[in-house]
């Protein structure tokens, strides 16, 4: 029993740090939507980063994170580094597909939902109680709730 309370805990800590800054940017617009990369331009004349990596999806990721571990009664610092290591890893494979030529918004399933999924639930597997087939499930269960989802993310809301 105690090994699906802990899957779930970290399923809610990857949904506050993944789903909440789309809910966010939804909600807001173009509001607030600095971006993470300052507007740089790399010498292949593609974004750092590109637009869809914003400070209001990294704060917004993060907070949401913090308050699901005070919420599940998990230290503090936990949501926190957990929602950092996700949201890096999903800026980092938004680096990568534009140095592939890819557009903001393209989705390489493999690349962004392992990253962002796996390396937090690695990092964060002995403060969660996580063994690997745990991290291995949920996983799983975040990419195939993401894909579920995923047209939700290309649609407009208001």
């Amino acid at each position: 029993m105690t090994h699906s309370i802990e899957l779930v805990r970290a399923l809610v800590l990857l949904a506050a740090a993944n789903a909440i800054p789309v809910i966010v940017a939804k909600l807001t617009n173009e509001r607030w939507a600095w971006p993470l990369d300052f507007g740089c331009v790399l010498r292949d004349g593609e974004r750092l980063f590109g637009s869809h990596k914003t400070w209001r999806g990294l704060t917004s990721g993060l907070v949401a994170s913090t308050f699901a571990a005070w919420v599940l009664r998990l230290p503090l610092w936990v949501g926190a580094g957990f929602a950092a290591a996700s949201l890096v890893a999903d800026a980092t494979s938004s680096m990568v597909k534009r140095r592939m030529k890819l557009v903001p918004g393209t989705e390489c399933w493999g690349l962004d939902l392992l990253a962002e999924a796996r390396l937090p639930l690695l990092l964060f597997a002995r403060p969660l109680s996580l063994d690997a087939t745990q991290v291995a499930v949920a996983t799983a269960i975040f990419v195939t709730l993401d894909m579920a989802f995923a047209g939700l993310r290309h649609r407009r809301w208001l």
